[in-house]
């Protein structure tokens, strides 16, 4: 068990490191301009972060114990062609999903 003071201790530098991250681009450039090439970089940070979410769920599963398993390999597959050849996020997504379940309930 973690003593309540270290705990805390952790909360609050927790806190202030999530403040200070969000109070660098708030804060100190406010209303100045960025750069074109940082604006460009920013712009793939949210399509950045769905991937790195679910890579692990679909490469160390911790339902089949951390091996990778043909019904979650075979949807991934899914949506990634689905969403390619539509250019539809929700076809891909509806697409593993259905994939996803499909698999698991013949495979077992």
């Amino acid at each position: 068990m973690i003593d309540h003071v270290e705990l805390w201790v952790v909360i609050v530098l927790l806190a202030i490191g999530s403040f200070g991250l969000r109070f660098v681009f708030l804060g100190v450039v406010g209303n100045k301009q960025m750069p074109e090439w940082l604006l460009r970089h920013l712009r793939y940070t949210a399509v950045s972060v769905l991937p790195a979410l679910v890579a692990p769920l679909v490469l160390w599963p911790a339902a089949t114990g951390g091996e990778p398993d043909p019904a979650r390999l075979g949807a991934t597959f899914a949506t990634l062609g689905v969403g390619i050849l539509t250019r539809n996020i929700f076809a891909g997504i509806a697409a593993g999903a259905a994939t996803l379940f499909g698999l698991m309930a013949f495979l077992g």
